[in-house]
């Protein structure tokens, strides 16, 4: 009987967390629980274990720093497995990501300083509306589930991560005037290493990751986000088995795809959403210079990614320059549009 109580809800988990929804469900349900705690009560302890030292770094810069290379290394396997075999496999493909993505960052820094021209204070802000969170992204879509097309989660992953990309050197060009190009160069020689690896054909996955933590810290310790570590090295790991006793085996990225997607999916992006998405209310004040630039970001994340994304796709299938997403409607590509204003955290 106690066995038999116990398999209905077991089932009903297991047939949950089989949905392509769940994941999106558990982010939102953590941020929203984040939003709560930190505007209850209980605030005072919420924050204490986000800002927590756990070594050199806190709780809440472990997991944006460290385990969202995680997730950046995941999205950056799916982009090259699209890119090398999948919807991105051709340069005609390959255009329409890059573009959107460069409107996405270009038009909304021009709404945003049009709208605080007359606010010098404010004018260095104009990089802020320019990011798309990608994990809010991504797990709106996923809500969807199957009526979205996966052409659409393919490009929109692509305008993401090449959005972060032009973010990164956005920071590193213009706000980053400390940048240590000592570590920063050990990361890309490990980075050498790693593809000598695949030259040598040799195969071991351990050894992969443990330079991959080597790449991490050298980039953490350069000064630019640690996240773009997930990136590169993604760019590095072979599509195909590289030993002849392993053909016909999935190759690395198969592997490390298949085996970080559950991690990342219930693990590192709800813990994403809960340490970013808790932003206490009080003492908020929108007036005179302050409510300009919240204002100017709001408009530019809205109005410049709807106009930069959707109005650059929209124009480079008119003129026949890219395709249409296979299988996506214009309204569908509106809404990817949309989804791209998202600067939740």
């Amino acid at each position: 009987m106690k066995q038999r109580l116990l398999t209905g809800p077991v089932q009903a988990a297991r047939a949950f967390f089989a949905t392509e929804a769940a994941g999106g469900i558990v982010l939102i349900a953590a941020a929203i629980a984040a939003m709560v705690l930190a505007n209850s009560p209980l605030a005072e302890g919420y924050f204490g274990i986000i800002h927590h030292k756990l070594g050199p770094l806190s709780i809440g810069h472990w997991i944006n720093d460290a385990l969202m290379a995680l997730f950046f290394l995941l999205v950056g396997l799916e982009v090259k497995r699209e890119l090398l075999e999948g919807e991105l496999s051709s340069w005609q493909e390959r255009r329409l990501p890059g573009l959107a993505a460069i409107c996405g960052v270009l038009v909304p820094a021009l709404i945003y300083t049009l709208f605080n021209r007359n606010n010098p204070a404010a004018h260095a802000g104009w990089a802020i509306p320019t990011a798309t969170d990608i994990a809010f992204a991504l797990a709106i879509l996923a809500l969807v589930g199957s009526r979205a097309p996966a052409s659409l989660k393919i490009l929109l992953t692509a305008v993401a991560v090449i959005d972060d990309l032009i973010a990164v050197l956005i920071i590193a060009v213009f706000y980053s005037g400390n940048i240590d190009v000592v570590p920063l160069a050990g990361a890309f020689a490990v980075l050498a290493i790693m593809i000598l690896l695949n030259w040598l054909r040799i195969g071991s996955l351990t050894l992969r990751l443990v330079l991959a933590v080597a790449v991490w810290s050298g980039i953490h310790a350069s000064g630019v986000h640690a996240t773009i570590a997930g990136v590169l090295v993604a760019l590095v790991i072979p599509r195909k088995a590289l030993s002849p006793k392993s053909a016909g085996e999935p190759g690395l990225l198969h592997k490390l795809e298949h085996g970080l997607h559950p991690w990342v999916a219930w693990l590192i992006i709800p813990l994403f959403g809960f340490a970013n998405a808790g932003v206490s209310l009080s003492g908020i004040s929108l007036v005179g210079e302050t409510r300009d630039v919240a204002l100017g970001i709001g408009i530019a994340l809205v109005l410049g990614k709807i106009i930069g994304i959707f109005g650059s796709i929209r124009l480079a299938c008119a003129v026949g320059w890219a395709r249409r997403p296979r299988g996506a409607s214009w309204p569908q590509v509106f809404g990817l549009a949309c989804l791209c204003g998202i600067g939740f955290t």
